[in-house]
């Protein structure tokens, strides 16, 4: 389980919120407006209401100690930035900012943050996934309960055949292609298909069944 703050509750933040605690993980959600804490307080692990650009406001939630610290402050561009220096300095592991533009995309990573998200091509739950599980390359959910996941194969598959494997028996999980090192694309692969090192699925299933095939 991993530590995550967020800073600024819009419906970013809170789609992050809510789908980062549902995937297990600890949440400290932070914004300036008291309604807005508490509307998630009783969802996440922690909710504090705080100005962002308050140095020792945040040095008192303890920020520093956190994995992942996501400023998701909405339109107000300086508070974005203001907020991102002020963590950086703080020696946060890794800090991800929100852009509402490419200009305040640039200018974040100036000033040294670790990624910039651009809301329009990575909603919420999206980046959750990518933040939490190392070998998912892509996700896409199409219903709360089935999605699309590009997953880079794991270790244990290797060699082996997808009619051996049988993950759609086992977990509820299809195969829809197999990305080859070098970029190879195998649509629709069949039962013969073997796994091989390097190999990326694109699969569909249920969350809890590509659950059991994220994992290493």
């Amino acid at each position: 389980m991993k530590e995550f703050a967020i800073i600024g509750l819009g419906r970013f933040g809170t789609s992050l919120a809510k789908t980062l605690v549902n995937l297990g993980h600890s949440v400290l959600a932070i914004d300036s407006s008291e309604e807005r804490v508490q509307q998630i307080s009783e969802i996440v692990s922690h909710a504090a209401q705080a100005d962002a650009t308050d140095e020792e406001a945040l040095k008192a939630l303890g920020i520093r100690n956190f994995d992942v610290v996501i400023v998701a402050i909405g339109q107000d561009i300086q508070a974005s930035i203001l907020a991102t220096i002020i963590l950086k300095d703080l020696g946060v592991k890794t800090v991800i900012a929100k852009a509402v533009n490419e200009l305040h995309g640039k200018v974040l990573e100036k000033i040294g943050v670790d990624k910039v998200v651009y809301p329009e091509r990575d909603m919420g739950n999206r980046l959750a996934h990518a933040l939490t599980t190392s070998n998912v390359l892509d996700y896409m959910e199409l219903t709360p309960d089935y999605s699309i996941e590009e997953i880079v194969v794991p270790e244990r598959m290797h060699g082996k055949s997808l009619g051996n494997l049988n993950l759609r028996a086992k977990y509820g999980i299809s195969v829809i292609a197999i990305k080859k090192p070098g970029g190879c694309l195998i649509p629709g692969p069949g039962a013969d298909s073997v796994f091989e090192p390097g190999d990326v699925a694109v699969v569909i299933g249920t969350r809890k069944g590509l659950k059991h095939l994220e994992e290493k």
